[in-house]
């Protein structure tokens, strides 16, 4: 028998080499092989079980793969920005000279591996997110995988209606939403007729309860206290491979909510949250108490004794046309950043 073939004893010991392949290890064992023969099989067995011990399994198939990758594709709170009635500075040059980045709060998700694309919130921006959206998936997408409500305001679910037969004449898409909204949507047009040509299918959610949208995400909702005329309200947490994603967009206070803010944070790599409204100053001419939301500055002062990268995972979305964030020269902007926090921007992205 020749010393120099590769060694065949069946099972596990069927060649050396494809043991090491698999472990991104191929040039060891047939060097000892072709130097030695077989006096080098009892190296073999040594080596093997000692690097196989010392050094990560790292399966090619992983290496290869795409983790799912969330892009925000807006972060305006509902009205836009440019304002409807506004003729404030914040609003009025913005009428002359639009911006493209201000668009209503979304964000879109794409599972590469599983072919899966995802948005969260249906806004009246709709067309140029979804556009964009398709831009990043190669443009091979025809319509969402999935659409995740949130509630039932203006700026969340109503650009569902460009599925319908006027527009994009979908067919099918699954859109993800509570008890009452699924129950809004199916008793009230035009949304109702969506369903009836089954330009949408409903899926229904429960609080907390998850749904295995590819082989590789799973979305948990959570619900938080918030304005309910029509529906409940809910959150996301996102959940990849690797990381997760907590997206909060509307939210009473904080102090309403039957959890910790800083615990939630806690559980995530990533936390999209309410910024509507920077401080009190900025509203001085609306009730609050018809449009409550946590005020940025309040959410820094929660989480200000968090460290460091605790903080830096807040990415603040959801701005109002008032909202000075929205301009990254203005000292509101400054603050944040210099007190560890984010403000989300369209076209960010982040890997799940």
């Amino acid at each position: 028998m020749s010393t120099k073939g590769p060694l065949h004893l069946g099972g596990p010991f069927l060649c050396p080499h494809v043991v090491f392949k698999s472990r991104k290890m191929p040039v060891i064992v047939p060097m000892l092989w072709h130097s030695f023969g077989w006096f080098s099989f009892p190296i073999t067995v040594v080596t093997v079980a000692l690097l196989t011990a010392i050094v990560p399994d790292t399966d090619p198939v992983l290496l290869d793969t795409t983790p799912p990758v969330i892009h925000v594709l807006g972060t305006v709170q509902d009205g836009g920005s440019p304002h409807i009635g506004c003729d404030r500075i914040c609003c009025r040059n913005l009428f002359l000279r639009p911006a493209t980045d201000r668009q209503v709060v979304s964000l879109g998700l794409i599972d590469a591996d599983n072919g899966k694309s995802f948005l969260f919130e249906a806004t009246p921006d709709l067309p140029t997110q979804w556009h964009h959206l398709q831009k990043l998936g190669g443009g091979k997408m025809k319509w969402p995988d999935g659409i995740f409500l949130t509630h039932a305001h203006m700026g969340h679910y109503s650009g569902l209606m460009h599925l319908g037969r006027e527009a994009l004449g979908s067919h099918g898409v699954p859109v993800y939403a509570m008890p009452r909204m699924m129950q809004f949507l199916q008793e009230n047009g035009p949304w109702s007729q969506l369903v009836e040509l089954k330009n949408i299918t409903l899926m229904p959610l429960q609080n907390e309860q998850r749904v295995q949208a590819s082989d590789a995400l799973e979305i948990i909702p959570i619900e938080v206290p918030h304005r309910d005329e029509f529906s409940e309200t809910v959150g996301y947490r996102i959940v990849g491979p690797s990381r997760s994603v907590l997206f909060i967009p509307d939210i009473n206070k904080w102090d309403q909510w039957d959890r910790l803010l800083e615990d939630e944070l806690r559980q995530v790599d990533r936390a999209y949250l309410d910024a509507t409204f920077y401080d009190v100053d900025e509203v001085g001419y609306r009730d609050m108490a018809e449009i409550p939301h946590p005020f940025m500055i309040e959410t820094m002062d929660l989480l200000q004794d968090l460290t460091q990268k605790e903080r830096s995972k807040v990415h603040f979305i959801h701005m109002n046309h008032t909202n000075p964030c929205l301009e990254e020269a203005s000292a509101a902007y400054r603050e944040v950043r210099e007190r560890g926090f984010n403000i989300a921007r369209l076209g960010d992205s982040f890997s799940l």
